[in-house]
């Protein structure tokens, strides 16, 4: 074999293993499934919002609900949830009536609950004390490789 050949395989095996990385294919058709509990089970909890999901880039359903804990924690449950598995994906909240571009989730304002658990089942986020309910009114799950909005739920809120 040539020396040629040879840095030419090794070029190609080296940006493979940086496409690999950067793409991930596995993530795509990998499940990951979740089934946290609920953080205030034998406590007193207050539901304040909630919304079920609807698709965008990719078929994603379930519920978004944020709950008052007694201890006077927030969190956001997502509940019979599924949806794509891909890289970095995140759960947003965002201060929006509705998710649908990208473009405008951004200009709104978003605030990063953390990595997605899972791509199915039952998790929970916590979300800050100080976030204004009244102006963050809608959960993304979003892949920040991309930069794509997965699914939406806008929340209403349930005591008005």
């Amino acid at each position: 074999m040539s020396t040629t050949t040879s840095i030419l395989i090794g070029v190609a095996l080296v940006a493979g293993g940086v496409l690999w990385y950067l793409f991930r294919p596995d993530a795509l058709v990998l499940n990951k499934t979740v089934n946290e509990p609920f953080p205030g089970a034998g406590q007193s909890s207050l539901a304040e919002s909630q919304g079920t999901f609807h698709s965008n880039a990719h078929e994603t359903k379930g519920v978004a609900t944020i709950y008052q804990l007694a201890e006077g924690r927030r969190v956001l449950r997502l509940t019979e949830f599924s949806t794509s598995n891909g890289p970095d994906v995140r759960v947003y909240i965002v201060a929006a009536t509705d998710v649908q571009e990208e473009d405008a989730a951004k200009r709104a304002g978003i605030v990063d609950l953390g990595a997605l658990r899972g791509n199915i089942g039952d998790q929970n986020y916590d979300v800050p004390a100080e976030l204004d309910l009244n102006k963050y009114r809608a959960v993304s799950i979003w892949c920040r490789r991309f930069s794509v909005n997965f699914g939406a739920a806008p929340l209403a809120s349930l005591h008005r």
